[in-house]
């Protein structure tokens, strides 16, 4: 298969993890990346600006998200995740389920309805729009369970095991497709299970832990199935180059292994987030309840001492 689309040589040397480091950005990602740390940056500005406060561990949430994204498509992993396995599977299992977790960790929904401007009466901004589409049934539809949780595993299933990924894989286009793809599908999965910014669906934390597990097993499985066949199974990596000096079976059986691994990091991580949200959230109704019994406390010592009161007035 010609790859040259994507700007590269087959003739790579054998992987190593400071040849994967170097850098070798794809235009299209770099400018996406850099255009959503400017614009996350303006928002968190004009809000300090205007005296109001944004937690820093959300900026570093979302910086640390946009920095996963640059570090597989604008180094070198880029170049060899189009000819090894092993290699665009750690892309992928990046993209799709560790760099979306710490940008929806960022809030930025919630930073861009806090910075943007409010549009003059019966004029439509930025903001109007985007809160059009936070309460539009298209964005019901993409967030809800029964839609995002056969999407993040049929993005596994019918891609690898279809010729539609080596279809994306040969040209440089289809290849960026399928990263903008797996980074969305990531997004949705996770948006509605989180639940930082303001969305269609807000199910209990019980029922988001178990939204979470109920895709991942097939993660685990699509690994194990990668590890135990007994030959290549996509085409676009079964020849590898000699240059590389692997064998394709084994690259394809580390990237199963990467893909079983991998499936744990963000459950982890999704469910210490939950887990500090729940705590959280029980603190502020704690506080809120006992804000409202402070109050009726008060009111019944109110109607108390004015029945004391009203008792010394007729004994006067």
């Amino acid at each position: 298969m010609d790859h040259s689309g994507h700007g590269m040589t087959m003739d790579l040397p054998p992987f190593t993890l400071g040849r994967g480091l170097e850098w070798s950005a794809d235009p299209f990602f770099l400018v996406a990346c850099v255009a959503g740390l400017a614009l996350y940056g303006w928002g968190v500005v004009r809000l300090r600006r205007r005296g109001d406060s944004w937690s820093v561990g959300r900026t570093v949430s979302f910086v640390v998200g946009v920095l996963t994204v640059m570090l597989v498509m604008c180094t070198r992993l880029n170049d060899y995740g189009m000819v090894m396995f092993s290699v665009h599977m750690v892309q992928h299992m990046i993209i799709s389920m560790l760099s979306p977790i710490f940008v929806l960790l960022g809030a930025p929904v919630t930073l861009a309805l806090r910075a943007l401007p409010v549009a003059g009466k019966g004029r439509k901004g930025p903001r109007e729009l985007l809160l059009a589409l936070l309460h539009s049934r298209y964005m019901r539809v993409i967030t809800h369970p029964a839609f995002t949780i056969p999407l993040f595993i049929a993005s596994l299933y019918a891609l690898y095991f279809t010729p539609l990924f080596d279809f994306l894989m040969g040209s440089k286009t289809g290849h960026i497709a399928m990263m903008v793809h797996f980074f969305a599908v990531g997004i949705v999965f996770f948006w509605p299970i989180i639940g930082v910014d303001p969305g269609p669906h807000r199910p209990g934390y019980l029922m988001r832990m178990l939204e979470l597990f109920a895709g991942m097993p097939f993660h685990a499985f699509f690994g194990i199935a990668l590890m135990m066949a007994s030959e290549p199974m996509v085409e676009t990596f079964k020849n590898p180059a000699a240059s590389l000096g692997i064998d394709a079976l084994s690259d394809q059986n580390a990237a199963g292994g990467i893909a079983w691994a991998f499936s744990e990091i963000p459950s982890v991580l999704v469910l210490i987030a939950l887990l500090f949200q729940w705590y959280g959230s029980e603190q502020r109704q704690a506080r809120r309840t006992d804000r409202a019994a402070d109050r009726d406390g008060d009111k019944e010592l109110e109607a108390y001492n004015a029945y004391l009161a009203s008792l010394n007035a007729r004994k006067g």
